[in-house]
């Protein structure tokens, strides 16, 4: 069995690629970063550098792949679009969808897939946080999805996992103590007791992969948060 997680070289995604090649699957991962590819030699089956928003660069590598198993999306623009409503630019919101949703859509509209599609999308869908209208927009555009994309492609299963607050270089926009200020508080909020790492979420996708009666839902992976 094949498999291909778009955006596999750190934090969530590269987490999903160790968790897939662990049980058996053949993996390819894409991501933008040459150096990071690099590193990944051995580990994974193939690593391809990809821009996920280049669309003919990523229709050219899904013709390039044929028919295979599971397809995990797991890239991010970062933390673009964070920011009170009124101060952040339509370009930059914008920018936060077409990074995301946008590309997300692209990718299952050229993937051959035979098993599986699983989506990473973010708490941020379901939490009321000022300061995340943008990420907020997008992730629950994700998570609304889910449900139609699984109608529609059946038999391929759709699911999307639905982060908290995790330990990854998303949060590298903010200066060093204060994410740990900030990790720091969420543990205490969080019934849990912690924040999440990326081997939680992989885990969550891994389920979602070989779950063969499960479509259409989103996993949360936020250890309470949300309703805390």
């Amino acid at each position: 069995m094949r498999a291909v997680v778009m955006g596999g070289t750190s934090g969530i995604g590269l987490a999903v690629a160790d968790a897939l090649t662990s049980s058996g699957i053949e993996v390819t991962v894409t991501g933008r970063d040459a150096a990071k590819l690099a590193a990944l030699d051995g580990r994974v089956a193939a690593a391809e550098r990809l821009d996920s928003t280049d669309r003919p660069a990523v229709t050219d590598f899904f013709k390039r792949q044929g028919p295979f198993g599971h397809l995990v999306l797991a890239f991010s623009p970062g933390a673009v679009g964070m920011g009170p409503v009124r101060e952040v630019s339509l370009g930059d919101i914008e920018s936060a969808f077409g990074g995301k949703l946008f590309a997300y859509l692209h990718a299952i509209q050229q993937a051959e897939v035979t098993e599986s599609i699983t989506m990473i999308s973010a708490a941020s869908a379901r939490a009321a946080l000022p300061g995340t209208v943008a990420p907020a927009a997008v992730n629950g555009a994700i998570e609304r999805i889910v449900p139609p994309l699984a109608a529609e492609l059946a038999p391929v299963r759709v699911n999307a996992v639905s982060p908290g607050v995790v330990d990854t270089p998303w949060w590298s926009f903010l200066p060093e103590e204060q994410r740990q200020e900030q990790f720091a508080t969420w543990a205490g909020n969080a019934p849990v007791g912690r924040i999440g790492t990326p081997a939680d979420v992989a885990g969550a996708v891994s389920y979602l992969t070989g779950a063969g009666l499960v479509t259409g839902t989103i996993l949360p992976v936020d250890g309470g948060l949300t309703f805390a």
